[in-house]
C-alpha cells in the first residue's frame, strides 16, 4: 500500500510538471532554439579551424596526381578516376565536419518556428474568445440601454454615483445661504472615465488652430464626414477617423469601429458635447483650444462587417 501511494504521488507530480511544460512549451522552445542556434554557430566556427587540414591534404593528393601525369607514372584516364575519388572523399570529410552544426541549426530553427506556430494558434483562440465575450457584453449593454436608458448605462459603465453636497452661495440681495445639490462622483479606479480609444485633439493634429471656435467647427465637419463615410461604406474603422484628424493609428484601431445602422443616421460621435465633463464645456464655449475626444465605437467590427 505504501508503495502504491508513492507511485500515485509520483504520477501526480509528473502530471503537474507535464502540464506546466505544456503550458510554457512555446517559451521553452524559443529558449531551446536560441541556445541551439548559438551552439550551432560555435560548432561551425570550431569546425572551420579544422577545414584547412582537410583542404591541405586534398591539395597534396591532387598535386601528386598531376605530378604523376606529368612524369608518365599513370595514364590520364586513371588520373581522372583518382581525382574524382579525391574530390568525393574531400566532400564527405567536409560534410562530416559541418554536419553536427548544420543539424543542430536546423533543429533550432524548427523549434523556433514550432513555437511561433503554437503562439499564433493561441492568439487565434484568444481573439475568438474575445469576440464572443465582446458580442455578449454588447448585447447585455443594449438590453440595459433599452430598459433603463443611456444615462444609467453610462453610470454603470464608469461606476458613477450621485451624492448630495452642500454649497454656500450668495443671492442677488447679497445674502448668504446654503443649498443642497446633487453631483456625480466617479470611481477612483476609473478616475478619467474615458475609454481606451480617447485621444487629444491638439497642436499637430489636422485642422488645429489657436482659435477654439475654428477647432470646434472643424471637428463638427469631420464628425459629419465620418458619418457620411459610414453610410457610404457600411462600416468605419477607428483608424480611419484618426487619419481624418491627424492622430496616430493604433493596432486596436484597425479592429474597432462602427457598423452602419439605418435607424441611427448620426452614429459616429466624437464625444465633443459631453456636458458631464467641464473640459468639454470649456472647449465648446471657446475657453479651451484642445479637447480629449472619446469615440463611441461599437467595438470589434471584424465579424460584424
Amino acid at each position: 500500500m505504501r508503495k502504491l501511494a508513492i507511485v500515485e504521488s509520483l504520477g501526480r507530480t509528473v502530471n503537474r510538471v507535464g502540464f506546466k511544460l505544456k503550458k510554457h512549451s512555446p517559451e521553452i522552445l524559443v529558449v531551446t532554439g536560441i541556445v541551439g542556434a548559438v551552439a550551432s554557430a560555435v560548432m561551425a566556427c570550431k569546425a572551420t579551424t579544422k577545414l584547412s587540414d582537410i583542404t591541405e591534404e586534398a591539395k597534396e593528393k591532387i598535386d601528386d596526381i598531376h605530378a604523376d601525369i606529368e612524369n608518365g607514372a599513370q595514364t590520364e584516364e586513371d588520373s581522372k578516376k583518382e581525382l574524382t575519388v579525391t574530390y568525393a572523399q574531400t566532400a564527405v570529410k567536409i560534410a562530416k565536419l559541418y554536419a553536427p552544426s548544420v543539424i543542430l541549426g536546423g533543429l533550432s530553427i524548427g523549434a523556433i518556428l514550432t513555437s511561433n506556430n503554437m503562439l499564433r494558434k493561441r492568439n487565434v483562440a484568444l481573439a475568438a474568445a474575445y469576440t464572443a465575450i465582446d458580442k455578449s457584453f454588447k448585447k447585455y449593454r443594449g438590453r440595459v440601454v433599452d430598459r433603463f436608458g443611456e444615462e444609467l448605462d453610462r453610470e454603470l459603465k464608469y461606476n458613477i454615483r450621485r451624492e448630495q453636497v452642500e454649497e454656500t452661495v450668495t443671492d442677488e440681495n447679497g445674502e448668504t445661504k446654503t443649498i443642497t445639490k446633487e453631483v456625480e462622483v466617479i470611481d477612483p479606479d476609473n478616475i478619467t472615465g474615458y475609454s481606451p480609444y480617447a485621444k487629444f485633439y491638439e497642436d499637430g493634429c489636422i485642422g488645429w488652430t489657436k482659435d477654439p471656435e475654428l477647432n470646434l467647427m472643424f471637428l463638427r465637419r469631420q464628425q459629419d464626414a465620418a458619418n457620411d463615410r459610414l453610410r457610404d461604406k457600411g462600416f468605419l474603422f477607428l483608424n480611419e477617423v484618426y487619419d481624418m484628424l491627424g492622430i496616430y493609428r493604433t493596432k486596436i484601431g484597425q479592429q474597432v469601429g462602427w457598423v452602419y445602422d439605418k435607424d441611427n443616421e448620426y452614429k459616429v460621435d466624437f464625444g465633443i458635447y459631453n456636458i458631464h465633463r467641464p473640459e468639454n464645456r470649456a472647449f465648446v464655449n471657446g475657453y479651451e483650444r484642445t479637447i480629449l475626444l472619446d469615440f463611441n465605437v461599437d467595438g470589434d467590427i471584424l465579424d460584424m462587417m
